[in-house]
């Protein structure tokens, strides 16, 4: 669902992003993980059409987004670190105008039971977002996403910020829409969550992916040390 192909972008002789060569498939969460300016936002920003690449393919259900922009779109999500959603509306009203963006016409009955499905509780669904807390606001992004019947979930740094509990229940929520099939490709800093929701990590640094796991087939501890050497983090404290 999501592949690129040698993806590079660089801006006034500086390289953002080097030759990626990344492939997330159907049911996949992959995990980039990688300190700021690492490479992580640029790629989604490239997969999401926000950009254009300098050299390389990036393709969603195997259609080239540079030349395909909208049409991409259609199979697309995207949660950034904060996400927007219009303050003065209520959940439900976001999402029903969201939805009709997507030209997914739904009962209010449609809505309620998208917003349930997120883990949003139903004494939210009539308050406005101004009053939700970061957590709920994501539940109501994740809403959107199943309204939209979205194969491609995008996500910039969407824990951070959340408290323990709330990372926990997106956790689940990404696991849900996992079993659905739905391609995940999530930019974070936490290597915890990454370890319990992704089938794949990745490690970028200067714009490279510099090491790819399978994420059942290595250890939190592992992991941390693997990250540290890579970010050279252990000769920074030594």
């Amino acid at each position: 669902m999501i592949t690129t192909h040698n993806l590079t972008k660089t801006y006034n002789e500086q390289t953002a992003l080097d030759r990626l060569n990344l492939q997330v498939n159907e049911g996949e969460i992959y995990c980039l993980l990688g300190a700021n300016g690492a490479g992580k936002t640029t790629t989604i920003n490239l997969l999401l059409g926000f950009i254009s690449p300098s050299s390389g393919n990036a393709f969603i259900n195997n259609i080239e987004v540079s030349k395909n922009t909208k049409e991409t779109k259609k199979f697309l999500a995207y949660i950034p670190e904060n996400l927007m959603l219009y303050p003065n509306l209520t959940a439900l009203e976001n999402l029903d105008y969201f939805s009709g963006i997507a030209q997914k016409k739904l009962s209010k009955k449609d809505l309620v039971s998208f917003l349930t499905e997120a883990g949003l509780q139903e004494k939210a669904f009539n308050k406005r977002i101004s009053s939700f807390s970061k957590g709920m606001r994501q539940k109501v992004g994740i809403a959107i996403a199943l309204a939209k019947d979205a194969k491609v979930l995008l996500l910039d740094e969407p824990t951070s910020g959340l408290d323990p509990k709330a990372s926990n229940e997106f956790g689940r929520l990404l696991g849900k829409l996992s079993k659905k099939g739905v391609a995940t490709l999530m930019a974070t800093h936490d290597l915890f969550r990454a370890k319990e929701i992704a089938t794949n990590i990745g490690i970028m640094k200067d714009g490279q992916l510099k090491e790819e796991f399978i994420a059942n087939h290595i250890s939190l501890p592992d992991l941390e040390n693997t990250y540290l050497d890579t970010m050279n983090f252990k000769e920074a404290v030594l």
